[in-house]
């Protein structure tokens, strides 16, 4: 992966503009309207970011998009001591390991031992997120992604948006590399400098909503049939969509949003606490 994202093709800087308007298609033409559009001026604390990419990617590429930005916000807002390869690397490496003969064995320390129990209950609780969304954008189509900071699922403190309905859906033949799309995206993110400005917080938990098809039959994510996206709190939307030559079929497009009304939002039914080192 890591070659990949080094040999990924030049980049172009993020749109910063306003939430496309309800029943916009996706793919070229979300991407034509958008460009036509004239930024208006977002509320306070709302901001919003958009990525264009280059032609078609996969359902498991959506799904990456949702975990590395979870990933990243999650660090980014104090909710993690490190980035979460790392942390997962450094806790794996301090596991304790058989004596061998002649070792001295060694007493941990208490502080060690809170610490570590603390990293393992984050990273087996995000491990957890990350097959359940895995398993979710198998199932279905997946138009919006909710990371949700402090507070509830109704009023939280910051909000995290992922609009994938401008996302053309295509195989893995014809669809592009997904480390370097997770390149352009957390390039666009850097550029746009979303995060600079935001004051460090305390210790919050974090939840997960993902909008899918009403049948698609999970039984890990729990159906919320009424529930509405806040508008109170920081807000920060990532509008990810295709353009260039991304010419799907219509039924793998996301933006098809005349089968929207099918669609209900599902809330993971764990709830990430970060944690301090």
């Amino acid at each position: 992966m890591a070659a990949d994202l080094l040999h990924a093709g030049p980049l172009e800087a993020p749109v910063v503009s306003p939430d496309p308007a309800p029943g916009l298609g996706g793919g070229a033409a979300a991407a034509a309207l958008l460009s036509q559009q004239v930024p208006a001026v977002s509320a306070p604390g709302c901001r919003s970011v958009s990525v264009v990419f280059p032609g078609p990617v996969t359902r498991q590429g959506c799904c990456h998009f949702a975990c590395e930005l979870l990933k990243h916000v999650l660090h980014q807002r104090h909710q993690l001591p490190l980035p979460y390869e790392q942390l997962a690397y450094f806790y794996r490496r301090a596991l304790p390991r058989q004596p061998q003969d002649g070792d001295a064995i060694k007493k941990p320390r208490s502080t060690d031992l809170r610490s570590s129990r603390k990293c393992q209950q984050v990273l087996m609780e995000l491990e957890g997120v990350f097959r359940h969304l895995e398993t979710m954008f198998n199932l279905t189509l997946v138009p919006r992604v909710l990371i949700l900071l402090g507070g509830n699922a109704m009023s939280p403190k910051e909000l995290y948006e992922i609009n994938l309905e401008g996302i053309s859906v295509g195989n893995a033949e014809e669809s592009l590399q997904t480390p370097s799309c997770v390149r352009k995206l957390f390039h666009s993110l850097f550029l746009a400098d979303v995060f600079s400005e935001l004051q460090a917080v305390p210790l919050m938990g974090t939840t997960v909503m993902i909008q899918g098809h009403r049948d698609c039959g999970t039984d890990w994510f729990r159906p919320k049939l009424n529930y509405k996206v806040p508008i109170r709190g920081r807000k920060l939307t990532v509008n990810l969509s295709c353009g260039g030559n991304s010419h799907t079929n219509p039924s793998t497009q996301q933006g098809v949003t005349s089968a929207w009304d099918n669609y209900i939002w599902f809330q993971a039914p764990v709830t990430v606490k970060g944690f301090h080192e």
